[in-house]
């Protein structure tokens, strides 16, 4: 498939060709087959999952379990039973954080995390830390934007309950070594969560042989839809996850004084299922599975080479993040500008990128900064965005120079 035939793919380049879009750390965008599919479910399949007997009641029911067996070959699960949907990242930390984690929490506990964690990886395992008495481990980073491996090697004990990691920053771009981190997690019994929003849609996960315990995305991160996404639990702890909110649709029996759960994943579906949403959220998955994602990856990792030489160039700009294992997300500081009027700028040169903390503010205060311009490529971004891109923040330079 051409850059051409992917560009053609979603319509709103159809709708305005001119637009470079560089924000896709953020969200990106959706391919017809997306739109089409969740059109299609509301038009001529709507009917609520699981209680109807009636065939619409049957064929919906259908097409969502499709989805959750479709998602765990995308992620190599060993089986549906293995995913959870949700609203997304955010929701699936929060889970397991409360659902999971709280109760085995004690004083002289501890979890280990990072500073470059964006806050939907952080503050729900602060929040519980601080509720149980238990430690907080944060990790740093080089001068690159790496992880110092052995200070966060040197944090995992035999008190630690839980390791949560990006696998990959989405401020500095960095790839985390997460193998490596299982490791050493599974060295001492504790489980490790890993959030692949920004991984999950380019990158193998392989979540069955890499041995990893609990993982997340969102739908919107990997061309869905928003308010969806999930949560992956091995077979090693499915058994161990309870209910986050109740109420129908994740009962087995509901007494005057006592309610039997189902178990995981059921028993975190409560009320009614955002059903077009994950129709939506496979369609993307079928999407991906469709395409060369190692060489679209490889494409997109290509074009950011050549921007941050472009702008390694450019005087008092500074790269965040320039780890030697990294993805296709730059973040940039420019002297003198403040990174909200450096947006406006290229949003007046045609092109959306994002500006601020990103959700990471213990990195940015950890680095002195109030925050960066950050610019993210894809499947559907070519080398001449990436070249407009390079131009426009050289006109930024000279225009506050």
């Amino acid at each position: 498939m051409t850059e051409t035939d992917i560009r053609g793919d979603f319509p709103i380049f159809s709708q305005d060709p001119a637009l470079v879009y560089l924000d896709n750390a953020a969200t990106t965008q959706r391919p017809e087959i997306v739109l089409k599919a969740m059109d299609t479910f509301y038009r001529k399949g709507n009917a609520n999952i699981h209680r109807g007997v009636y065939d619409l009641s049957a064929r919906a029911t259908d097409h969502y379990e499709r989805a959750r067996h479709t998602i765990a070959g995308f992620i190599g699960a060993r089986s549906g039973e293995n995913i959870g949907f949700t609203s997304g990242t955010t929701e699936s930390v929060n889970i397991i954080a409360r659902s999971f984690l709280a109760g085995r929490l004690s004083e002289g506990d501890n979890v280990v995390v990072n500073i470059a964690e964006h806050h939907a990886n952080f503050i729900p395992w602060q929040q519980v830390c601080l509720e149980t008495g238990a430690e907080l481990r944060v990790a740093s980073i080089d001068e690159t934007g790496a992880l110092n491996m052995t200070e966060f090697a040197n944090l995992i004990d035999e008190r630690t309950r839980m390791i949560a990691v990006a696998h990959i920053s989405n401020t500095l771009g960095t790839i985390h070594p997460i193998d490596e981190i299982i490791a050493l997690a599974h060295a001492v019994n504790a489980p490790v969560f890993i959030d692949a929003a920004q991984s999950a849609a380019l990158y193998p996960l392989d979540v069955e042989k890499r041995h990893i315990d609990f993982l997340a995305f969102s739908g919107h991160k990997i061309f869905g839809p928003f308010g969806t996404g999930i949560l992956y639990v091995s077979d090693k702890y499915r058994d161990q996850v309870g209910p986050y909110s109740v109420g129908g649709g994740m009962i087995r029996d509901v007494g005057r004084n006592a309610t039997v759960f189902q178990s995981f994943p059921g028993n975190l579906e409560a009320g009614t299922a955002n059903i077009a949403g994950v129709i939506g959220m496979e369609a993307a998955v079928v999407y991906l599975q469709g395409l060369d994602r190692n060489m679209l990856r490889e494409k997109a990792d290509a074009i950011a080479v050549e921007v941050r030489k472009g702008l390694s160039g450019i005087p008092g700009l500074h790269l965040i993040g320039q780890a030697s294992n990294i993805s296709s997300i730059i973040s940039f500081d420019l002297e003198g500008v403040h990174p909200h009027d450096a947006a406006t700028f290229l949003n007046a040169e045609g092109i959306a990128v994002r500006a601020g903390m990103h959700c990471t503010q213990p990195l940015l205060d950890s680095l002195g900064l109030a925050g960066t311009v950050r610019a993210s490529f894809t499947i559907y971004n070519t080398v001449e965005e990436g070249e407009k891109l390079v131009e426009a923040v050289k006109k930024l330079h000279n225009f506050w120079a």
